[in-house]
């Protein structure tokens, strides 16, 4: 029995590490698969093509995403906007001391 357990324990931790996390501070009101969030600290789960953008329990937001590598490293995180009705709409974002870039796609529409 306690090897079953442990064999569902791996499982689980190999589940788990195959998304990856990232750190990214939004200065402004900024709209995520057509939810706005406020300005501050969150977290972002990437796991395939979705993203989980994260603050808190209760704040949290699903979008379609695109993972791209670059060709050298990005010195700091950084977040790139489309500004369409007078809102700021993440299109992408440039991860720090990495070279991995999220493309967000499907804007409009709510995850």
């Amino acid at each position: 029995m306690k090897k079953i357990v442990f064999g569902f324990a791996v499982m689980a931790l190999a589940v788990a590490s195959a998304a990856d996390t990232y750190r990214v501070t939004l200065f402004q009101p900024s709209v995520v698969a057509g939810k706005e969030l406020k300005p501050g600290e969150y977290k972002v789960t990437v796991d395939g093509n979705k993203a989980v953008i994260s603050q808190g329990k209760n704040n949290s937001v699903q979008a379609d995403v695109k993972v791209e590598s670059a060709d050298t490293k990005y010195g700091a995180t950084s977040v790139r906007y489309m500004n369409g009705e007078g809102k700021y709409k993440v299109q992408e974002i440039r991860v720090g001391n990495t070279k991995t870039k999220l493309v967000f796609s499907n804007q409009d529409q709510a995850g």
